[in-house]
Order: C-alpha cells, then structure tokens, then sequence
C-alpha cells in the first residue's frame, strides 16, 4: 500500500507544480487553490509512505516521478523542447526510479 500512495504522492508532485505555474505568481485564485491542495496531499502521501519505505527510497521515487511527470506536462502541453537527448535523461530517471523499488 505504501507504494501505490508514494507513486500517487509523485503524480500530485506534478499537480502541484503545474498548478504552481499556471497560479502566476499566486495571482490567480483556482490554480493557487488547486496548488495548495495537490501539495498537502503529495506532502501527506510521502509522509505516509516513508513509514515503511526507507527515506533516501521514498524521496527519491517521489522527486523523479514528480520530475518526469512535470517535464513531460511541459513537453506535451506547453511546447516545452523535445529532443532525443531530454526523452533519454527522463528514461534514465524512471530507470533510477524502478531500480530503487525493485532493489528495496
């Protein structure tokens, strides 16, 4: 179970931090909402999680699934750059990712 909240805690990772752009500055009130919430859950989630998941684990698993989600958001939603170079390093951390689960 506390795998599944931590992969659930990475995908609001991403929530948060589209949510924290599209806020403009906090200036927009839905986003800035949206933003405070998915942050509490992912938060709350990895805190869940690292009761049985070692913290170097836990973090790490959190940061990449939240990293690539993010990067990948903007490579297909905001025309962010897409090269064969950028799909290769987010293929190297979910490699990180899944070899950290799997050597648990």
């Amino acid at each position: 179970m506390a795998w599944v909240v931590l992969i659930v805690a990475g995908v609001l990772e991403t929530v948060w931090a589209v949510a924290l752009e599209a806020s403009k500055g906090f200036s927009r009130l839905v986003p800035s909402l949206v933003f405070a919430v998915a942050l509490a859950l992912s938060m709350g989630g990895l805190a869940y999680a690292m009761r049985s998941i070692p913290l170097g684990t836990g973090y790490a698993v959190w940061v990449g699934i939240g990293a690539v989600g993010t990067a990948v958001y903007g490579m297909v939603a905001m025309g962010d750059a897409v090269s064969v170079a950028r799909i290769t390093c987010l293929v190297l951390i979910l490699s990180g990712v899944v070899g950290l689960k799997v050597l648990h």
